[in-house]
């Protein structure tokens, strides 16, 4: 594919959409809105008995309150890495001596531009945190064994939590 144009017809605090055209070498042309973003670091927080640490907030765009790994928006000029550092101590004020990849993907490819990296972070030491203004964020740890029920359950209905669940009790079996 080769990208014949891109243009912004929406700029937002956090993304921007444009509308974008490519061709193929046989002439097939695409056009789409696509949402453009930096990117999202995702850190699933795991002590060490085990449990693995949600945070729950009100989700506007679902329109309802939501269990989930803690994530947060890469910022220009940093690393995922360095974006789960800063988010996990933001929003949990955890930290974790260790930090390993277990995903890359792209929640919703057909008109999302954003790439989310979950890593399992652990050896964790607490802190306070410090969300951002428009964020209200309960956290809670789980056990393995609740956080499958609460999938299987549909209690759990966020994407990416639900992957970083499945890869690393994946990597632990």
């Amino acid at each position: 594919m080769k990208l014949l144009s891109s243009t912004e017809i929406c700029p937002t605090p956090i993304f921007r959409v444009t509308m974008d055209r490519a061709i193929d070498p046989d002439g097939f042309e695409i056009k789409r809105a696509i949402v453009q973003h930096g990117g999202s670091a995702v850190m699933m927080p795991v002590d060490e008995r085990g449990r693995i640490l949600l945070v729950r907030q009100y989700r506007l765009p679902a329109r309802q309150y939501l269990w989930e790994l803690p994530a947060g928006r890469v910022d220009a000029g940093e690393t995922t890495l360095q974006a789960a550092r800063r988010e996990l101590a933001e929003e949990t004020g955890f930290r974790a001596k260790k930090w390993h990849k277990i995903a890359v993907f792209f929640p919703s490819p057909g008109f999302l531009a954003e790439k989310m990296t979950i890593f399992l972070a652990t050896g964790l030491t607490g802190g306070a945190s410090t969300p951002m203004e428009d964020e209200r964020i309960e956290t809670r740890w789980f056990t393995r064994r609740e956080l499958g029920e609460m999938i299987r359950k549909g209690k759990i209905v966020d994407a990416k939590t639900m992957i970083g669940f499945f890869r690393y009790r994946e990597k632990r079996t």
